[in-house]
């Protein structure tokens, strides 16, 4: 998928799937609100799944996710990881 084509609604499936995939919950990414805590009672996300969920979503969306895009920031939801792989959709573009 290039960066050009990159959108909120096509950014957060693919966050959504890879989250559902990293919690290995049945769910489809429709039924996660972007609000939804990345360690609560639906998903469970731990840090070394979170640098592997980081890696897919480059490889997947074609976007680099730089180290200085996660400096003084805490990734608590969905929204919070979407919104830094849309960010770094901006800066690859």
């Amino acid at each position: 998928m290039s960066t050009a084509t990159l959108d909120r609604a096509a950014v957060a499936e693919a966050v959504k799937r890879v989250v559902i995939a990293e919690s290995r919950i049945s769910l489809t990414p429709d039924q996660i609100p972007d609000d939804e805590l990345l360690n609560g009672d639906r998903l469970s996300v731990n840090s070394l799944g979170f640098v592997g969920m980081l890696i897919r979503l480059e490889d997947e969306l074609d976007v680099e996710l730089s180290d200085d895009l996660f400096v003084g920031r805490q990734f608590h939801t969905v929204n919070d990881l979407i919104n830094v792989v849309l960010q770094a959709a901006e800066v690859t573009a």
